[in-house]
């Protein structure tokens, strides 16, 4: 292909002056969340789809949605009922990074282009292009749903709203510098020494993960 150019004339393509992908998600961090779908097998053998979305610029992370038929429209309104549990935070989002799955219609994307939310649509077969979701999903996966059988959607949605609670309020994040995401939003707390303290270990989800507090 070199050879064929070069007989051309026609030079190389310059290096594009603009920022990378990973530095543009990382300056507009604060304005970005992201959504993707998680699939579970239950006992039955039927396949349940949940709706993950991550908060970039501080992890954290909601359930939009359950259902066994993700549809075009069910993803549409679970976008406006996203919009609504964001409340007022709605006007700190600026960009929906989201991958480029057939379920995210237009009709999704107009719901947030609506309050203006611009969408970033990753490059096909591309999901380190949306890596802070599929992350938050793998970690899901190897915390939770690999080490659950579950029944049916109520179910599941029981256990992912647990979860997801303790996610967001108790579980450590490297790239929070050890805080959880509800802490990143405020001052860290103050560090002490936990020889002068008792510690009360609270089990969640049944001894699956667990969660530490002092006792008073």
């Amino acid at each position: 292909m070199w050879e064929i150019l070069n007989a051309a004339g026609i030079d190389p393509a310059p290096r594009r002056s603009g920022p990378t992908w990973k530095h543009f998600l990382s300056v507009q961090a604060k304005g970005i969340v992201a959504v993707d779908f998680v699939h579970v097998d239950t006992v039955f053998l039927k396949r349940i789809y949940a709706l993950i979305v991550v908060e970039h610029g501080t992890r954290r992370a909601h359930l939009a949605g359950i259902t066994a038929n993700p549809t075009g429209a069910w993803t549409v309104q679970a976008a406006r009922n996203l919009l609504v549990e964001f409340g007022e935070r709605v006007d700190t989002l600026t960009f929906v990074l989201r991958d480029r799955d057939s379920r995210f219609t237009r009709a999704f994307d107009a719901v947030f282009v609506a309050d203006g939310i611009r969408i970033l649509a990753s490059p096909p077969q591309a999901p380190r292009a949306n890596a802070i979701c599929e992350r938050m999903i793998g970690s899901l996966r190897r915390e939770l749903l690999d080490r659950l059988l579950i029944v049916n959607e109520q179910h599941l949605r029981r256990v992912l709203t647990v979860y997801l609670r303790h996610f967001n309020t108790a579980r450590p994040h490297r790239s929070l510098q050890q805080l959880a995401p509800a802490q990143a939003e405020t001052r860290p707390p103050t560090p002490i020494d936990l020889a002068d303290h008792r510690v009360r270990r609270r089990p969640i989800l049944g001894g699956l993960t667990s969660e530490y507090e002092i006792v008073a």
